[in-house]
């Protein structure tokens, strides 16, 4: 199969856990895209923390594309055209940011485009997302107050806490909003709410209709629960060794770990080199 389209998501797959790509896998993904493979980085990430990886893959100068808060967002590397866009409503934002108000141990992360609003710097995740996604801090008095005051439309809002807080809340957070909004647990530590039907799979499809690729001609690579939807859309699914189960059970191939190049050794086997 010519597979004209690479999805990656990020932390755990393309990245090892030092949170930098190896110079092996670089340089397959390098050449592949000289032969004219489109390479998307497909990740949970804000918009602004998917910079490092598509500066290190030089993505601007291959027309790559940028797919952000889990599928939310596609921006063409080059252009910086927003090739798709679809975030939570501004009304829908700010009751839902009411409705995690009761639970002082869970952190609500979201942004708009520049800071992540938050009452408190050292709430759960919000520092590490700051670092992670080039984002600045604000500190509000309240944070469904400021969304709502400012008028802008989250695309994607995060509830972070420890696993074992988390989890035993998940039902709690979602509850009264699945209507309009998707949600998927993509850390242990992160709850993830998008506007409904959002998804990685979602953003391949759109991205594949905007470029002329039949989804047969994508092979994507994950590690989490929350790229599955992207693994059942591609005509070719990769989990890595390091992949939560579920992802192994529906992945065409387990490959190595992020630590062992695991995307160059698959690549290898796949394309001409």
């Amino acid at each position: 199969m010519a597979y004209k389209m690479l999805a990656f998501d990020l932390d755990g797959t393309l990245n090892n856990d030092d949170k930098v790509i190896t110079p092996k896998t670089k340089e397959a993904i390098m050449s592949l895209q000289k032969q004219g493979v489109v390479v998307a980085l497909v990740s949970g990430r804000q918009a602004p923390g998917l910079k490092r990886e598509a500066d290190a893959l030089e993505l601007e100068k291959y027309h790559g594309l940028r797919i952000s808060y889990n599928g939310g967002r596609i921006e063409d590397a080059t252009t910086k055209e927003i090739l798709f866009d679809s975030s939570i409503d501004n009304e829908t934002a700010v009751k839902f940011l009411h409705h995690l108000e009761p639970w002082p141990e869970l952190s609500p992360i979201v942004d708009d485009g520049v800071s992540i609003l938050t009452t408190d710097a050292s709430r759960h995740k919000v520092m590490d997302e700051s670092r992670n996604n080039n984002l600045g801090i604000e500190i509000v008095e309240n944070i469904a107050d400021a969304v709502e005051q400012r008028g802008f439309n989250p695309v994607k809002i995060l509830t972070a806490a420890p696993n074992e807080i988390l989890v035993p809340h998940l039902a709690d957070i979602r509850r009264g909003f699945e209507d309009k909004m998707s949600f998927v647990q993509s850390a242990p530590w992160f709850y993830e709410g998008t506007i409904k039907g959002v998804s990685k799979l979602s953003a391949l499809g759109h991205a594949c209709d905007c470029l002329g690729i039949d989804q047969s001609e994508v092979m994507a690579f994950g590690d989490a629960q929350n790229d599955m939807s992207m693994l059942e859309f591609a005509g070719y699914g990769v989990a890595m060794g390091n992949a939560c189960e579920e992802l192994k059970e529906i992945a065409d191939e387990i490959t190595l770990s992020n630590n062992e190049d695991g995307i160059a050794v698959t690549l290898a086997k796949h394309f001409d080199m």
